[in-house]
């Protein structure tokens, strides 16, 4: 159930959405607050898990990832612990940046990264096609990237 926000909840959201390093100085003076009754706002959205961590974004091409890919992957069953070996194999290979269970005809997707095409080739003859239950993995490969993850949208 989603957890009510007023607007001085969704001004510290956003704001540390857009910059999780603001000092709690800056991030009281936007929200017009003094330093401890904005900490304590800041406490308990992070105690409710709105807030479920902070973190730096990082640029891919920077760190010399080239290439980022989705992988569509039909598992050979619906068989829980199929799925459940898939998933804790799949959370060990740091090139699956994310990875979502999925309706529809194929059971999950993974966004990957890799240096180039030959190592994403690489990564998925000896990685993705040997995932426990793996039947079928189709990729495309991202040309152009629109939108990228900037965060969550604040409910008003």
């Amino acid at each position: 159930m989603p957890i009510a926000l007023d607007a001085t909840d969704r001004l510290l959201l956003n704001a540390l959405q857009g910059d999780a390093r603001l000092t709690s100085s800056e991030l009281a003076e936007r929200a017009h607050l003094s330093q401890s009754p904005c900490w304590r706002r800041v406490k308990r959205l992070e105690d409710t898990g709105l807030i479920s961590g902070y973190s730096a974004r990082l640029d891919r091409r920077a760190l010399g990832w080239g290439v980022m890919a989705f992988a569509t992957i039909t598992i050979d069953s619906q068989d829980e612990a199929l799925s459940l070996a898939f998933e804790a194999t799949v959370r060990d290979i740091p090139e699956v940046v994310m990875c979502h269970g999925v309706s529809g005809p194929e059971d999950f997707v993974l966004v990957v990264v890799a240096q180039d095409l030959d190592a994403y080739s690489a990564l998925m003859q000896h990685k993705l096609r040997r995932l426990p239950g793996v039947k079928h993995v189709r990729t495309s490969f991202s040309l152009q990237e629109v939108k990228a993850l900037q965060g969550m949208p604040v409910p008003a």
